[in-house]
């Protein structure tokens, strides 16, 4: 039978360890396991993995980004609409982010030109598209927004969640989505977070930022970090 050389062999392991750290030698052999999970355990905390982007599309086209939110959203958050279709139109411009479109429209010019014309919400995709003159339409429906737990003013729970969906003008049917994906975020990552520890401004801002970049990255490849909480 084999169990015999096999428990031979670890209990002359294990006093072998003993012996050596009675005499003051051979520490850094006992020590190397523990010593080597430690450091993996540390490269995976600081660590990276690299994610696919999950549509592609926007690869040579031109593109817009609309957002829309609930009235009551809007009214708790007047600039939140505005925001976010800053803030996820520059990122995917951005070439350093890889998207390759080859036109878009900015915030700047999309927002004003549906407050100026709120008869935009009864058009089909085909036509806000063709009115914005762009070739990809990226609708994202904000459809709850808050950074309290309602109810409850005395502790932060903020959420951000949504959906991201996307028309093609040159598809065979440019009124139907090709793609659509949710988004949900949430500040603080812990409960029981008080009024009095953490500012409402930053409860904002992180779920701003962490709303952004779930939506974005879904549109071009990116790393994330191995303990990213949203």
């Amino acid at each position: 039978m084999t169990t015999r050389p096999i428990r031979r062999t670890r209990w002359r392991a294990a006093r072998a360890c003993a012996l050596g750290l009675l005499a003051g030698a051979g520490l850094s052999g006992c020590i190397v396991a523990p010593l080597v999970g430690g450091m993996a355990e540390s490269a995976r905390r600081t660590g990276s993995t690299s994610v696919p982007a999950q549509y592609r599309g926007l690869q040579g086209k031109s593109f817009a980004v609309v957002v829309v939110a609930d009235r009551s959203v809007q009214a708790d958050f007047p600039g939140i609409v505005g925001t976010l279709m800053e803030r996820m139109t520059a990122r995917l411009a951005d070439p350093a982010n890889g998207v390759g479109a080859s036109h878009y429209v900015p915030a700047t010019q999309t927002l004003p030109f549906l407050n100026n014309d709120p008869a935009w919400m009864a058009w089909e995709p085909s036509r806000l598209m063709a009115e914005l003159g762009v070739e990809r339409l990226i609708h994202v429906e904000l459809i709850e927004y808050r950074v309290r737990e309602p109810g409850n003013p005395y502790q932060w729970n903020g959420l951000g969640w949504g959906t991201v969906t996307v028309f093609e003008a040159d598809s065979s049917n440019p009124d139907f989505e090709v793609f659509r994906r949710e988004v949900r975020v949430q500040f603080p990552d812990s409960e029981g977070q008080g009024v009095h520890g953490v500012s409402g401004p930053l409860v904002a801002s992180a779920l701003v930022k962490r709303f952004v970049d779930r939506a974005t990255w879904l549109f071009y490849d990116h790393k994330e970090p191995n303990v990213i909480t949203y």
